[in-house]
């Protein structure tokens, strides 16, 4: 793996060699003074352009003219997923239709799809902010960007296009699926940086291994990597297996898409959030309330440059907490490895996937591919774990066993909650071509 000092970005340049934005070296209270204003014009504009927002700002009996200072953007309402459905289509759109020059959408798999949409400076916006993450990943001028995130409705293909377009990096649009063939690519064209989902980039390494190839022998420098959870046992993971320096991408369709934050390579210490952009709140999600920084809760954004979709105060149902800022002023995430609505509960015991993938992760005989199965017995949640010996394994029923007992036990002592853990083979755990399922719901329905 290569990575720059922190001096380098500091200088002014980044890890790459690219010059930094002026933003980006911009004092706290520069910053500050910036969203404020920003701010007021997101506000205005949801108030002006959205009906929803008129409704429920009045309903908090509060207008855009009462924010003073950032701490007044607590009085302000939240936006939900649920606010997006329940206005779909179009509804959350601040400005005519005609002047939205682009639409993407969530797959909708537990109800209507929520829409967004971009004005021609919205995606001008996005394609800057995408360009900004993969500098701070530590992209140099003449890179190659293979990209598998998918193309489609789903805005991870498309916003890393444009952004390393925007760059001026050579782009393999690829998209996801064809594993082979993928392969094929990364050993024909040679790319420099691979933009995937983590889970997705493991069975990379598996194809490559299976066509004869050493995966630390390939071209690839470095892996922006997001769309979903993952920890930083993953990541050392990754970067063992393939020897590339494994960076967090941060974003989500309703506040723009990926890029919203980014890790920057020589600090590879938790996604810089763009807050030049984004504006950042923890909030406690029970009680919604503003918990300082450096406290853990639900990452809460609001948009701050956006003109089709301006967003108030969005729960994302991340889980994380901010912190300083480091490579850059802007303040920095703990890595996301969790979501509330990913949450299990086991016999009153909170249990969340990336909290047994840290496990699994810690033993040297088991494979990073897993799955979480909720089923019910006698009236009670159970959960099994299904998981793989490594590739190379001599996978007899005793070594699974024991394996399975091991991992049993480590998770009763860390967690507290006692799983019923299967040990299969190589193979065996279905591969993700894309955001990968950790939880499947195998209970009864009511």
């Amino acid at each position: 793996m290569t990575s720059a000092s922190p001096a380098a970005a500091g200088a002014g340049f980044s890890a790459g060699g690219f010059p930094l934005e002026p933003v980006e070296r911009a004092s706290v209270d520069e910053l500050r003074a910036l969203q404020l204003e920003r701010l007021r014009g997101t506000l205005r504009h949801a108030w002006e352009g959205v009906p929803h927002y008129r409704k429920r700002f009045e309903a908090a009996g509060v207008h855009p003219d009462d924010l003073k200072s950032l701490d007044d953007l607590a009085r302000f309402p939240f936006t939900t997923k649920g606010d997006l459905r329940e206005n779909y289509p179009f509804g959350m759109f601040a400005v005519p239709r005609d002047r939205v020059v682009r639409i993407h959408a969530s797959s909708g798999t537990t109800g209507k799809p929520t829409v967004v949409g971009y004005t021609r400076k919205d995606i001008d916006t996005w394609s800057d902010l995408v360009a900004r993450s993969i500098r701070a990943a530590g992209a140099r001028p003449g890179d190659m960007v293979h990209v598998s995130y998918g193309y489609g409705l789903f805005t991870g293909g498309l916003g890393a296009h444009y952004g390393a377009e925007r760059l001026g990096l050579t782009v393999v649009p690829f998209g996801g699926g064809q594993t082979e063939r993928q392969v094929q690519l990364i050993a024909d064209f040679r790319p420099d940086i691979i933009m995937v989902t983590p889970s997705y980039m493991l069975a990379i390494a598996d194809e490559l291994e299976r066509s004869g190839l050493d995966p630390r022998e390939s071209s690839l420098r470095i892996g922006i990597f997001g769309a979903e959870p993952w920890t930083n046992e993953m990541r050392a993971e990754i970067e063992k297996r393939l020897a590339i320096d494994a960076v967090d991408i941060y974003g989500l369709s309703e506040v723009m898409g990926p890029g919203v934050a980014n890790e920057c390579v020589e600090t590879k210490d938790g996604p810089t959030i763009w807050e030049d952009h984004f504006y950042p709140e923890i909030v406690d999600p029970e009680t919604g309330r503003v918990l300082p920084d450096g406290e853990f809760g639900e990452l809460v954004f609001t948009s701050l440059t956006k003109e089709a979709l301006p967003i108030v105060r969005y729960r994302t149902r991340d889980l994380t907490r901010l912190l300083p800022g480091t490579a850059r002023t802007m303040r920095r995430m703990q890595k996301i490895t969790g979501r509330s609505d990913d949450m299990m509960i086991i016999r009153g015991v909170n249990v969340f996937p990336s909290q047994i993938e840290e496990l699994i992760l810690q033993r040297p005989n088991l494979a990073p591919h897993y799955v979480c199965e909720l089923g019910r017995e006698d009236h009670m949640d159970t959960l099994t774990v299904r998981v793989e010996l490594k590739g190379g394994e001599h996978h007899d029923r005793s070594a699974a066993v024991g394996a399975a007992a091991a991992l049993e036990h480590a998770i009763k002592s860390y967690i507290g909650v006692t799983v019923r853990v299967l040990v299969e083979p190589p193979g065996a755990v279905e591969r993700s071509i894309g955001k990968a399922k950790r939880v499947v719901d195998k209970r009864p329905k009511a």
